[in-house]
């Protein structure tokens, strides 16, 4: 196992899953997370298990950052994103405001269809879809489910998303602002979108 850098010492010690998923994330937010942070969480989490909705979308989240820097050889890993995060959604559909479905449908819209087993991009983006009609008013919902249209080659129905996502920019964790920049600019820029 790869050493685990601090930050990551104490939630593994306490075997508090979403601790952990949050401390990676922080480290991935702050650019300092390596693709060796990545692999310790996720094989630290792999270690124990329990049966809640906490833990299986902690244990997505982690496979599918580490699967984001493997490539093409992730396909375990994103079976495992997979896997875990239908689990975490069916055993408590609205825990965290829905995080499983929101990270399920991203996975479906975005990894090729070959490595999924339960679903497709149109699955996903209906997944998307209710995500944000459930919780419109969270911005991170508004940019995946743009991110899912303009995926999809259907950026038209983006645009108020990330009018929405612009006017909320600050509520936004530095990877999703970083995002919501990348999708602002693929269409053209905040001026271009005719954003009120």
């Amino acid at each position: 196992m790869v050493h685990l850098r601090p930050e990551l010492r104490a939630p593994v010690a306490r075997r508090d899953a979403l601790a952990l998923s949050t401390a990676l994330e922080k480290l991935i937010d702050e650019r300092r997370a390596t693709l060796d942070d990545r692999q310790a969480a996720y094989d630290a989490i792999c270690a124990w298990k329990t049966d809640t909705a906490e833990y299986a979308y902690a244990r997505a989240s982690l496979a599918g950052r580490l699967a984001q820097l493997k490539g093409v050889t992730a396909i375990a890993l994103v079976r495992d994103m997979e896997s875990w995060g239908r689990l975490s959604m069916k055993l408590e559909p609205h825990w965290h405001e829905g995080a499983a479905r929101r990270m399920l449908g991203t996975m479906y819209v975005l990894a090729p269809g070959t490595l999924v087993q339960h679903g497709n991009s149109e699955d996903g983006l209906e997944l998307l879809e209710k995500q944000a009609e459930e919780y419109p008013n969270d911005p991170a919902n508004r940019i995946r489910l743009a991110e899912g249209y303009i995926t999809l080659n259907d950026p038209e129905p983006a645009t108020p998303h990330l009018c929405f996502a612009l006017r909320h920019e600050s509520a936004l964790r530095p990877t999703d602002r970083t995002l919501l920049d990348a999708l602002t600019e693929q269409l053209g820029g905040g001026a271009r979108l005719g954003c009120p």
